[in-house]
């Protein structure tokens, strides 16, 4: 997959073939999102285009709504280039969302980043807005289109309910795991990488990969969690329990930052400097603090067994 930033130097952008284009800021790449692509790529295949992506960098509210900016995602920019890789996409264009895009007309938007691009046809989620004010909408864009094809993807829903990147975020926050996974469609993932903790995990006889998030990921509420982890380059799969927060027992949350602690079950490898990708499944407990070592030790180990009877029926293949 090429990945085009356009930076706004659109000369640039229009090397390539003529496309299919989903458009959307698609933070979660959810089943309402997948819904949108898989069309394109239907398309695609029966025009025999070449299959494209076009995003946004950083989300609009940084520039619209700076009160209530969203500068955390449930798939950040790199991540959402490797699920979009890892699902065939040609092209993806990263379209920098500045004051100055913000202005723009819709007819130039149309011209610019559509027609000049050699887009044929254009697919997008019902309710995709562009232009000053966000003034055009899938309508407009049909009225208005300049040598392509447009089509809208109606709401999508599960058990009644729209899927929508909101809902999902809220479900992590509040700690209702699967109601996120059922709407995204897959376990939420972090990608990270294992750094040097305290260590005092192996003191205790539950050693821990403290898996550093190299992305501005959206954490789901603080607590333990059954989840399963995979190291770069290894498609096998490594059951664990996980506690994110700030350690209470040993430490002060006032002045402490959040960390993610995975015990890989029967496991012993060193894999310090390693990107991991922990999947999270199943909400346990909230973190809470122990009087001392002992208590926390048995918390530990009622929290293992929980965790190995909830990802019991998940296969390591």
């Amino acid at each position: 997959m090429k990945t085009i930033h356009t930076n706004h130097n659109l000369t640039d952008m229009y090397n390539h073939p003529d496309v299919a284009l989903a458009i959307g800021f698609f933070d979660g790449l959810h089943l309402g999102h997948m819904s949108v692509i898989n069309t394109m790529k239907e398309i695609a295949e029966e025009k025999e285009l070449a299959k494209a992506v076009m995003t946004f960098d950083p989300h609009p509210s940084v520039v619209l709504n700076p009160e209530k900016k969203r500068t955390d995602y449930l798939t950040p920019l790199d991540e959402k280039r490797r699920l979009l890789e890892a699902i065939g996409i040609d092209y993806l264009f990263v379209v920098s969302f500045t004051s100055k895009f913000a202005q723009m007309a819709e007819e130039d938007f149309i011209r610019d980043y559509l027609t000049n691009n050699h887009v044929k046809e254009v697919v997008a989620g019902f309710d995709f807005t562009y232009g000053k004010f966000g003034k055009g909408n899938m309508m407009k864009l049909e009225a208005d289109k300049q040598g392509f094809n447009v089509t809208a993807v109606a709401k999508q829903e599960l058990n009644t309910a729209k899927i929508a990147t909101t809902h999902i975020r809220n479900a992590l926050i509040e700690g209702h795991v699967n109601e996120a996974n059922a709407q995204l469609g897959r376990p939420y993932k972090i990608s990270g990488l294992v750094v040097q903790g305290e260590k005092r995990g192996r003191t205790i006889g539950f050693p821990t990969a403290n898996v550093a998030p190299d992305e501005a990921y959206v954490l789901p509420k603080l607590g333990v969690y059954a989840v399963t982890l995979k190291r770069t380059g290894s498609d096998q799969l490594l059951k664990g329990v996980c506690n994110i927060g700030y350690k209470p027992t040993f430490h002060d949350p006032a002045v402490s930052a959040v960390s993610i602690e995975v015990h890989i079950f029967d496991f012993a490898e060193s894999i310090y400097g390693e990107r991991v990708e922990v999947f999270w499944h199943e909400f346990i407990r909230p973190e809470q603090k122990f009087s001392g070592i002992d208590a926390l030790i048995a918390q530990i180990k009622q929290d293992k067994e929980s965790a190995e009877q909830l990802l019991a029926d998940i296969s390591l293949d």
